[in-house]
């Protein structure tokens, strides 16, 4: 990781209010040229317990950017869709998007690299500053478990817990190789592993969840149920995204993060 951690500035604000709650971009430059740019969502009636960094899958590109004063960006994948379920709860969403230089996205390499994580401890950083002994989350699905993997390894305990859905297993020609042959013993912080019995992505199996779990002795929250698929497979309008249960999985998430009683099985 590079030296520069400390020296991230807050370089671009634009806020917008959207009722009942507001959301902002920030965008902070990390290393030396580069910027990384996330979606904030607050509560705004109560002060909020934790902060959960949201990692969306596919490229983890969702555009983020301001036109004729509203924010744009993709909002399909279950986190990112999801996002106000967190702050309802009590949770700091703070969306990422991929950061400048990688302005077609990322693939599995950059997400398991030093680049990546340097990008990520400079957003931690800036959220420290601003959420003042508040702890902070990661979270992933799809292919953003594979950020949240590393940087979990990476970034230890500077980080509160790391929660893994609908994880990447088994690489694919297109963006890498996901986390086949990861290490999760390097793990040092706490990690939730949240996964569909029915999802149908090949490179996501639900028995592979459940091994992780079992072999690594974390929690697992195991989902049933849903709205029936839109799309393909690996997409996120299907089981793999929590189709029709996206609630009842943010409860089981957050309630993990706050150290309350959650379900092990949600059906």
């Amino acid at each position: 990781m590079q030296s520069n951690l400390a020296a991230a500035a807050l370089v671009t604000l634009l806020f917008v209010a959207f009722e009942p709650r507001a959301e902002e971009i920030v965008t902070i430059s990390t290393r030396a040229g580069t910027t990384q740019s996330f979606l904030l969502a607050s509560p705004e009636k109560s002060a909020p317990e934790a902060v959960a960094i949201l990692f969306p899958g596919g490229s983890g590109l969702i555009r983020l950017r301001n036109e004729g004063g509203r924010i744009r960006f993709g909002e399909g994948n279950f986190l990112v869709r999801s996002r106000q379920l967190f702050v309802e709860r009590g949770v700091v969403a703070a969306v990422m998007d991929a950061p400048s230089d990688q302005a077609q996205g990322m693939d599995d390499r950059f997400r398991l690299g030093d680049n990546h994580a340097t990008d990520v401890a400079a957003v931690v950083t800036e959220l420290r500053k601003r959420y003042v002994n508040i702890p902070v989350f990661l979270a992933g699905t799809s292919r953003g478990s594979i950020s949240v993997a590393s940087l979990g390894r990476i970034l230890g305990s500077s980080i509160a817990g790391a929660t893994l859905t609908s994880t990447l297993f088994r690489g694919g020609a297109r963006f890498g190789p996901a986390l086949d042959g990861f290490d999760f013993s390097k793990i040092s912080t706490p990690v939730l592993v949240v996964h569909h019995v029915n999802d149908g992505c090949r490179e996501s199996p639900y028995r592979d969840a459940k091994q992780l779990a079992e072999s690594q002795r974390y929690p697992l929250i195991s989902v049933s149920g849903g709205n029936p698929p839109t799309s393909v497979p690996c997409e996120a309008f299907t089981p793999h995204g929590y189709l029709g249960r996206e609630t009842e999985t943010v409860d089981a998430i957050v309630n993990w993060m706050l150290k309350k009683p959650y379900p092990v099985n949600i059906e």
